[in-house]
């Protein structure tokens, strides 16, 4: 282990730098595309439901890979590993840069999904091994930057490159910064973590791929579909059987593709369980501002995604100090005051109106998003920390497939509990309306008709978006309850095992 502790003590930045810029490219073009799917709907002339594809196929790929990349990382060294991913993801760019067809898009964006699922996790687990533990934070907060950042900013870039060119646009931006990654990694990186001599077990891939794609299509679907539709209660049904037989069998495994006895440790645990109450909350903010901002306000994509802006540079300013505070205060204390921010600004959201000023909405969303940059990081720094260095790659790949699966999740039931809450306010405001009629009044002309309907239906989307926050709202307090058993983790004692390590550099036998 020689190789490791000498990384430790100079950490390899550069490596890290590039790693960095094509997970960040990856990350931005998972949430770029959102906007631009109206314009794709026209161009390709499909409808709401398949355009959707385009973002939940790009999921439904990280969701099936995400779980496989601890035994990726495990067995493959990072160069060729990081080369593979991103250059299947430069591969699916340039094909949606030219597709020529909705067909050929589709497969682009999973192309790129396939790339993309490997280089979080293979960041995170870099990061893990060339730091030690007192250095982490710092060091995680940084990687907060790509994390947090990217998604945040890819809807703003996204509306103001629409409204002045075309959606490939999108993709061209990105293609030259991916070559060039490629380019440099060929030459430049470098290999960190060690590797060993294990074999996929491809009934384990075959059921992680059926239970974890299985659940992510089933949520995914039901704020489309409905919950009533066999395509949604099939999918989540069959999903959950074979996640639970997955979970069994790595259980009985000495050597599984996805290590479930990581949840023995404590802080890990709890960790895992405030990251997923956390990443419910907060897809809130991100699904349901959108719906106010520009259907029932009529703001414009591009300043619906400027309103989130603000928000997106306090998340980069905020993760390096965060990591840093971390380093010194521990996770409890941040994710106390993060969490406790989160919650009073879910609250605030909870009472907007039709006439709150876009300068208080923007307001809000930063506080909401500086609460949650104090959270996100510590909390998962916190939960690996406690791990053995050799379960490393099992936790990033838990933790990432988790926000997945939570995001999803939590989308689909946020959806229904608004959708719910705005059709009963409609019936409410409707009877309200009719009870104040006088009937002796001349009949409303067919304009003036619209206009009530069109009102009361704002006005009942509204009550949704109201009662919905307020969920939220709630959720965020469970997370910040699980906070205060937070204790300061310190790395697990390596338990005794027969298995082969290969040190960095080296080919793994057979």
């Amino acid at each position: 282990m020689s190789d490791i502790q000498s990384i430790q003590k100079k950490p390899p930045y550069g490596m890290i730098a590039i790693l960095f810029i094509g997970a960040f490219v990856a990350i931005l073009n998972e949430t770029l595309l959102n906007i631009a799917l109206p314009s794709i709907m026209k161009e390709f002339d499909v409808n709401a439901t398949a355009v959707q594809w385009l973002s939940t196929g790009y999921m439904l790929v990280n969701g099936i890979l995400i779980p496989a990349s601890a035994f990726f990382i495990q067995r493959f060294n990072d160069k060729k590993l990081f080369i593979t991913a991103m250059s299947l993801f430069t591969l699916g760019t340039f094909m949606a840069s030219i597709a020529p067809a909705f067909g050929v898009l589709l497969v682009a964006r999973m192309i790129q999904a396939s790339g993309s699922a490997i280089m979080m996790p293979l960041l995170m687990n870099v990061m893990l091994t060339a730091f030690p533990v007192e250095k982490r934070g710092a060091a995680m907060g940084t990687f907060g930057l790509v994390m947090i950042t990217a998604p945040a900013i890819g809807p703003t870039l996204s509306g103001w490159i629409i409204e002045h060119y075309t959606w490939r646009t999108l993709f061209d931006i990105v293609l030259p910064i991916a070559v060039l990654t490629v380019i440099v990694a060929i030459f430049k990186l470098k290999d960190v973590t060690p590797q060993r001599a294990i074999k996929l077990d491809v009934f384990s891939l075959v059921l992680s791929s059926i239970g974890f794609g299985g659940l992510l299509y089933g949520f995914s679907s039901a704020g489309d579909k409905g919950w009533d539709s066999p395509y949604v209660y099939g999918t989540i049904v069959v999903g959950a059987i074979a996640l639970v037989t997955f979970i069994l069998r790595q259980l009985r495994m000495d050597d599984p593709m996805l290590e479930f006895r990581i949840y023995k440790y404590p802080m890990f645990a709890l960790s895992s369980a405030i990251m997923i109450v956390i990443s419910v909350a907060m897809f809130s903010a991100m699904i349901l501002m959108p719906i106010y901002v520009q259907t029932i306000r009529g703001i414009s994509p591009f300043h619906s995604g400027l309103l989130m802006l603000p928000g997106a540079i306090v998340m980069g300013i905020m993760s390096p100090i965060t990591g840093k505070l971390f380093d010194k205060y521990g996770a409890r204390t941040l994710a106390v005051i993060g969490l406790t921010i989160t919650v009073v600004t879910s609250f605030y959201f909870s009472r907007i109106g039709m006439d709150t000023p876009y300068s208080t909405l923007i307001l809000l969303y930063t506080f909401r998003m500086f609460g949650m940059a104090m959270v996100m990081m510590p909390v998962m720094t916190n939960g690996l920390n406690q791990l053995p260095a050799k379960n490393n790659p099992h936790g990033t790949a838990m933790n990432n497939t988790l926000q997945q699966v939570s995001g999803a999740i939590g989308s689909a039931l946020l959806i229904t509990v608004m959708n719910r809450r705005t059709e009963s306010s409609a019936k409410d405001l409707a009877e309200e309306a009719m009870a104040n009629v006088d009937p002796n009044a001349a009949q409303p002309s067919a304009e003036a008709a619209a206009a009530a309907k069109l009102q009361i239906a704002h006005e009942a989307m509204l009550h949704g978006i109201n009662f919905t926050f307020m969920i939220s709202a709630l959720i965020a307090g469970v997370a910040l309850v699980l906070a205060f058993f937070m204790k300061r983790s310190k790395p697990a004692k390596e338990e005794d095992n027969k298995e082969v390590v290969v040190e960095p550099g080296q080919v793994a036998a057979e």
